[in-house]
């Protein structure tokens, strides 16, 4: 019977398991469908964003120190933006493991250098590389708790100001892209320097036959508007990387209410298996014990 008492015990687990999985499950959907929408309302802004960045370099020239190209790249920035929260499959693991791949591969001589700066987005992030000793300059621990564009902006205005004082010759942003609910693009983009040459083809290819007067001037609007386009790069990502936790974790969590169904199935069949042993057990004592009498 005690064999019977730890089964039960082990479903009623399980099942209290099942709901919490259940509950979180619903609570990512509901935080997924915010920064989906988060993302629609961003995309087409940060694309004519792009366009109109694109025409400017072509018309204004690159007098802004932010578009300075450096012959040799001498030390390396890198921000990588993970998540706050576990519970949510590989969405940390995979990303950080791209993320060192990418250092070991591309990036191995400033590493060992110590020229290779990291700044972290989430405690999963902060927690990871620290733990593996790279070289985290800045951290940002519960970011997504209150997830704004101020935050975002200090952080990108910080890099493009060491960026345009030679601290740092390039900066990449390592991110998960959303791509569905069951799946994301896991990327490590070049923000800085700005590819001026993809801009200015770009330009080329758009309504290049329109030709716009700029007040005051084409310079002064880019000068305004490069740091803007900077920002919502890395703004885009975090909310990007945002989503795409949300879909992860509700992926993971309706994973785990099926498995917990499934190892439900099986105890309640080996609890009804054990059950019918010990009374057949039971039984079988019974009769034999009745014989026994009619013996006697």
């Amino acid at each position: 019977m005690a064999n019977l008492r730890d089964i039960r015990n082990r479903i009623s687990s399980i099942e209290n398991t099942q709901q919490i999985t259940k509950a979180m499950k619903m609570v990512a959907a509901a935080k997924l469908r915010k920064a989906q929408q988060r993302i629609i309302a961003t995309r087409p802004y940060a694309k004519k964003m792009r366009s109109v960045v694109s025409r400017l370099i072509s018309g204004a020239g690159s007098d802004n120190p932010i578009l300075r190209n450096p012959e040799e790249v001498d030390s390396v920035l890198m921000i990588v933006v993970g998540s706050d929260r576990g519970l949510c499959g590989g969405f940390n693991n995979n990303l950080f493991k791209l993320v060192e791949k990418s250092i070991n591969e591309d990036y191995a001589e400033f590493q060992n250098a110590g020229k290779l700066d990291l700044i972290t987005i989430g405690r999963k992030a902060d927690a990871y590389f620290k733990k593996r000793e790279y070289k985290v300059v800045d951290s940002y621990v519960g970011f997504f708790d209150d997830l704004n564009y101020e935050i975002t902006s200090s952080i990108m205005s910080e890099t493009i100001d060491k960026f345009i004082k030679g601290d740092y010759d390039k900066v990449l942003v390592a991110f998960n892209e959303f791509k569905s609910v069951i799946s994301q693009n896991r990327l490590v983009d070049e923000i800085l320097p700005l590819k001026t040459k993809q801009f200015e083809e770009e330009s080329s290819s758009n309504l290049n036959e329109i030709d716009y007067i700029y007040e005051p001037d084409g310079q002064a609007i880019l000068n305004e508007l490069l740091p803007v386009h900077l920002n919502m790069q890395l703004w885009r990502a975090v909310l990007e990387s945002n989503a795409s936790e949300q879909g992860a974790r509700m992926t993971a969590m309706d994973n785990a209410t099926e498995n917990a169904k499934e190892l439900k199935r099986d105890l309640k069949l080996k609890y009804n298996q054990a059950r019918q042993s010990a009374i057949t057990t039971e039984i079988s004592e019974i009769v034999s014990g009745a014989a026994a009498l009619e013996d006697a």
